[in-house]
C-alpha cells in the first residue's frame, strides 16, 4: 500500500487529499497540518472587519473520506528517506509527498497582518481611529472596502506605491475606484512605508502619518521547509516543478499552489484560489495515473477572472484573457457580488463530496489554447 503524504491543509492541500483518497481507495493519504481548523483565507478580510465564520474542523471534513488527519507542524523533509520530521519529534513516512504549505503576507514589525487574529479586536477598540493599509493589490483593496463599510466613522488610509486595480480594465478599474471614493477611503500613492512606529507610519521620504492601526498586505513569503531539505527551489522557496507538477529535483513530491513555481507558456503562475485548486485536482488525477504505471499528464492552466470585494455590499470582476491581462468585460455592483459568491464561496461542498472532482471541473485545465512552457 503507497503512503501518500499532503503537508497543509489549506484550499490546495484540502482539494489534493480528498481527490487522491476519492479515486485510490488503497492508498494510505495522510493530511498534516498545523491546525484542526479550516481556515476560509478568501474571507480573511471579512474575519479582520469583525464578522465570524463558520468553525469547520478538519477532522470532521476529511476523516469521512478515509483521510487520516495529523495535527502538527512540519520541521523538516528528510527527503532521501521519505520522511518529514515534526516539531514535536513525530515522523511521517511517505512514498509521495504533495507539498501544499502555501504562503503567508510578509511581515513588517509593528504593523498586523490579514490572518492575524487580534486585528479585529484592534479595530473594535478604535472604532473612531485612523486604519493605515500599506498595499493597494486585491488584499488591501479587500480589507480596506470591508472595514471602511463596517465602521463608517473610522478614518481608513490606503498607502501604495502603485495604482490600485492596474491589472484591471480601465471601466473596471474607474468603477474601483469610485468605490473607494463613495466609502470614504483615502488613497495615496507614489508612496513607500518604511517603519511603523506605535501611533504613525513613516514614508520614505521621511513624513510621519498619524494613525491608530497599521494593516501590512504587501509582499507574500513562502516557508525555507523545501529549500532547507535540498528540494530546488527558486529564489522565493517556491519549489520548481516540471510541466506535471513534480519536483525537477525529487519527482516523488508534488508542489501544487502558492508552494510551487508554476511556469506556463506566459509565466509563472502567481498564488491565487483560482489556480491552486486546478493544481490540487490535477496533481491527484497525476498521482492516480502513477499509480496505475502511467505517466502523468502536463498541467495548463489560463486565468479567467479578477473578481474582487468592495464590502458586503459591492464588487467589481474583471474578466480576463488566459494570460491573466483585462478582457473587455466586467460585471459591478449586484450582479458581481453574486458572481463572486458564485465562484469563491465555500469550497467546503467539493470537500464533502463523495465523488472525485476532475481537474477540468476546476479549472482550465488540459486545454489546447494554453500550452505549458517549453
Amino acid at each position: 500500500m503507497n503512503d501518500i503524504l499532503v503537508i497543509g491543509a489549506g484550499y490546495t492541500g484540502m482539494m489534493a487529499a480528498h481527490g487522491i483518497a476519492h479515486r485510490n481507495r488503497s492508498a494510505r493519504v495522510t493530511l498534516l497540518n498545523p491546525t484542526d481548523r479550516f481556515n476560509e483565507r478568501l474571507r480573511q478580510h471579512q474575519v479582520a472587519a469583525g464578522q465570524e465564520l463558520g468553525d469547520h474542523r478538519i477532522p470532521m471534513i476529511v476523516e469521512p473520506a478515509g483521510i487520516r488527519f495529523v495535527k502538527g507542524r512540519a520541521a523538516a523533509i528528510d527527503a532521501a528517506a521519505r520522511r518529514v520530521l515534526l516539531d514535536d519529534g513525530r515522523e511521517l513516512p511517505y512514498d509521495l509527498l504533495v507539498y501544499a504549505i502555501g504562503s503567508a503576507t510578509q511581515k513588517m514589525k509593528g504593523a498586523f497582518t490579514i490572518d492575524d487574529t487580534r486585528l479585529a479586536e484592534r479595530l473594535r477598540e478604535h472604532p473612531d481611529g485612523v486604519l493605515t493599509v500599506c498595499g493597494a493589490g486585491l488584499t488591501g483593496i479587500e480589507a480596506a472596502t470591508e472595514i471602511a463599510e463596517a465602521y463608517p466613522n473610522m478614518r481608513v488610509r490606503l498607502l501604495s506605491r502603485g495604482e490600485p486595480g492596474t491589472m484591471m480594465g480601465p471601466k473596471a478599474r474607474a468603477y474601483l475606484m469610485r468605490t473607494l471614493d463613495r466609502l470614504g477611503i483615502e488613497v495615496r500613492t507614489g508612496v513607500r512605508v518604511t517603519e511603523v512606529l506605535p501611533g504613525a507610519v513613516v514614508l520614505d521620504d521621511g513624513e510621519q502619518l498619524p494613525t491608530d492601526t497599521t494593516l501590512w498586505t504587501t509582499g507574500v513569503r513562502v516557508a525555507p521547509l523545501a529549500a532547507e531539505a535540498g528540494i530546488a527551489t527558486d529564489d522565493t522557496g517556491r519549489v520548481l516543478v516540471d510541466a506535471t507538477l513534480r519536483s525537477v529535483s525529487h519527482p516523488e513530491i508534488y508542489a501544487i499552489g502558492d508552494a510551487a513555481a508554476i511556469r506556463q507558456a506566459y509565466g509563472v503562475i502567481h498564488g491565487t484560489c483560482q489556480s491552486g485548486i486546478p493544481s490540487a485536482a490535477h496533481t491527484a488525477e497525476s498521482i492516480t495515473r502513477e499509480l496505475h504505471g502511467k505517466a502523468p499528464k502536463p498541467f495548463r492552466f489560463g486565468y479567467i477572472h479578477q473578481p474582487v470585494s468592495l464590502g458586503r455590499k459591492d464588487a467589481v470582476v474583471q474578466f480576463t484573457h488566459h494570460d491573466d491581462t483585462p478582457s473587455r468585460w466586467y460585471l459591478k455592483g449586484k450582479a458581481a457580488i453574486a458572481y463572486k459568491e458564485a465562484v469563491s464561496g465555500s469550497p467546503l461542498k467539493f470537500f464533502r463530496s463523495t465523488r472525485a472532482i476532475p481537474a477540468r471541473m476546476t479549472g482550465r485545465t488540459g486545454g489546447r489554447r494554453n500550452p505549458v512552457a517549453a
